[in-house]
């Protein structure tokens, strides 16, 4: 994120209509993501969406939640734009921020989240970038807020395809620091922080769906 300069299979984004951006894979994988939180997140409250790219999820989700308040975020100005874009006349989506979530300290930005919901991006930083951001996101959230971590992993230290293998070499040969995360890793530094994991949910085009809870204490 602000550190490094994301692989371009990162950015890859077409030019919509005005301000919009077209993100392929958002555009394939909004429909199942969208049905997914419709079951697992909290039906009100507030949401943050971490690295909302192009705002093509933003848009889809919100309506099919409507009593969760969204903030999406990025942290490029042209994404920024894109977002505001798609959500113009959607009420609940607040105007995106700009926020680099593998910064320490954001969580102080944010409080008592219903939800964090995050897609395609840990693949895309390094092993203590994602581990900052688990630990922050994990901060804002509430009592029996959730967060839920969507996008391609190892399974148990694995890559499980070849098309896995083919992306992962490609994004590890470009910046050896970043690449596919094992999910087993991902899951002991979420429940480190505090949070239950309630479920695993095996999404198309072999990702996974992490979903942990802030249980009341």
């Amino acid at each position: 994120m602000s550190k490094r300069t994301l692989p371009p299979t990162a950015s890859i984004a077409e030019a919509g209509e005005g301000a919009r951006l077209v993100a392929p894979s958002a555009s394939r994988n909004v429909d199942a993501i969208g049905a997914l939180l419709e079951h697992v997140a909290p039906p009100t409250g507030k949401a943050l969406e971490i690295a909302s790219g192009t705002g093509q999820h933003v848009a889809a989700f919100a309506p099919r939640i409507p009593g969760l308040l969204w903030q999406p975020t990025d942290v490029e100005d042209e994404r920024l734009a894109s977002i505001d874009a798609y959500a113009k006349g959607i009420k609940t989506i607040l105007p995106a921020r700009r926020l680099d979530a593998t910064r320490p300290g954001w969580a102080a930005e944010y409080s008592d989240l219903s939800l964090v919901t995050l897609a395609n991006l840990l693949h895309l930083i390094s092993g203590p970038e994602a581990t900052v951001l688990i630990e922050e996101a994990t901060k804002t959230l509430g009592p029996q807020g959730r967060l839920v971590l969507y996008g391609p992993f190892m399974r148990n230290g694995k890559l499980t395809s070849e098309g896995d293998i083919r992306f992962h070499n490609s994004l590890s040969t470009q910046d050896p620091e970043i690449g596919y995360k094992n999910d087993q890793e991902i899951i002991a530094i979420i429940e480190g922080t505090g949070l239950s994991m309630i479920d695993i949910v095996e999404m198309p085009a072999n990702n996974l769906a992490l979903i942990a809870e802030r249980h009341i204490t």
